[in-house]
């Protein structure tokens, strides 16, 4: 079918994620989360996301229920030599568009294979030169599936390959030609994402919900979403806008506006982890820091250290799991332990301060508590964390109860330490 003149611009966009492999532990789809990003970027919305095994039955169900929702599609994978690679037949067949080899693609996969692997192109890659009618090529220059762009009256389909390697440069060739944006809308969607931390879900969402309110008013509206993660909260605000300037200033002053709100609770509205913040504002101080961990297993140090140039700010780190160890490592008092156990605000300040007269650095963190499952008591059940931070002019400490598993309980003490750190250095 012959694309009108004057096509419709696009602008609700569904993702299909093809392969077996998806639906199982040992894969995720990364694929769709940069398409999002990329097609927000245009102006594009994505309304729908969607995995599907390599089953023909399934793949031609939901593209069919895409294609009713949405005016572009983009497929991922499915487009290799075997017989599970059903993607172009399928889409194909639901378009009404006859398969025919393009003789140069199977030339270049010749050519591919010779140089490559010194060896004949086995006959099965042919099928990745089979193009539906009306199909443009897009050439694939980390692999050997070329992708393929068609359009009709209902709008436009990309079939790209799977893996991010080959599909991530793929698109970005598309979006640098300006194939996509001369048929997107005028209006792109702008994205922004505020990270808070020792707050509840409820208590930040009633804090918001004047502010809620006030930007469903506002033209173009504001989007928000709050969402619970591990740790910490996300307030997430979007707008569609007919340019980049005018949202970006939209949404400075929502942030702003949120900020003023939820104060020092909010640690990042730039895309920033904790533990990046953490670091830049040792740096913004000329502090260095040391860490002595124990039901945290150097989780915490190994947060700081992996931002790149950490090495400028954390200087030494001790995992001080057993009594004996805080005792002989970090020179905590015995009878401290004593008195008041080694899960307790007075054992991690004195881990703390040993930590950081050991490594002479201006900042020291201890941390210990009862991870789980087991050790837990009724007076200081699993979960129970006593966190310290002490600097030359500060020192805080704080018991935690954390609930979860042994993993989410490591985390959450790390994202509470961090934290610690962080309000300390802001004070």
């Amino acid at each position: 079918m012959t694309p009108p003149a004057s096509p419709p611009p696009l602008k609700r966009a569904a993702i299909i994620a093809v392969g077996s492999e998806l639906l199982t532990p040992f894969r995720s789809d990364t694929n769709s989360l940069h398409l999002t990003d990329q097609l927000n970027r245009l102006g594009i919305d994505v309304v729908l996301k969607m995995i599907v095994g390599d089953d023909r039955a399934e793949l031609r169900e939901l593209f069919q229920i895409a294609r009713q929702r949405s005016d572009l599609v983009v497929t991922c994978g499915g487009l290799g030599p075997t017989d599970d690679d059903v993607t172009r037949e399928v889409i194909a067949g639901v378009m009404g568009r006859a398969l025919k080899e393009d003789v140069a693609i199977t030339e270049q996969l010749r050519t591919r294979f010779s140089i490559r692997f010194s060896t004949p192109m086995p006959e099965i890659n042919r099928r990745q030169a089979m193009v539906p009618e009306g199909a443009r090529v897009l050439a694939n220059t980390r692999g050997s599936a070329p992708g393929l762009w068609l359009e009709d009256d209902r709008g436009v389909v990309l079939l790209l390959p799977g893996p991010p390697r080959e599909m991530i440069p793929m698109f970005a060739a598309l979006v640098e030609e300006g194939a996509l944006q001369a048929r997107a809308g005028q209006a792109i969607v702008v994205r922004r994402t505020l990270k808070i931390t020792g707050r509840v879900e409820s208590h930040t969402d009633e804090a918001l919900q004047p502010l809620y309110r006030e930007w469903e008013k506002a033209s173009p509206p504001i989007a928000a979403t709050i969402l619970a993660a591990l740790g910490q909260i996300e307030l997430h605000l979007s707008m569609t806008t007919p340019t980049a300037a005018d949202g970006h200033a939209a949404l400075d002053a929502a942030v702003a506006q949120a900020i003023a709100v939820l104060g020092d609770d909010v640690y990042s509205s730039d895309g920033r982890p904790l533990e990046r913040v953490v670091g830049d504002l040792l740096v913004a101080h000329g502090f260095r820091i040391a860490l002595a961990e124990s039901c945290t297993g150097g989780l915490i140090t190994s947060r700081l250290t992996d931002v790149p140039g950490s090495s400028r700010y954390v200087r030494h780190s001790v995992i001080a799991y057993s009594n004996d160890a805080k005792t002989g490592l970090l020179g905590v008092p015995e009878a401290l332990i004593a008195e008041h156990g080694a899960v307790s605000e007075p054992v991690a300040l004195a881990m703390a301060d040993g930590i950081r007269a050991q490594a002479g650095v201006d900042v020291g963190v201890g941390v210990t508590g009862i991870a789980g499952p087991d050790g837990g008591t009724p007076e200081k059940p699993v979960g129970t964390v006593a966190i310290a931070a002490v600097s030359a002019t500060s020192t805080r400490s704080r018991v935690y109860r954390f609930m979860g598993e042994r993993e989410q309980v490591k985390f959450q003490a790390s994202q509470a330490a961090l934290d610690m750190v962080r309000r300390m250095l802001i004070a």
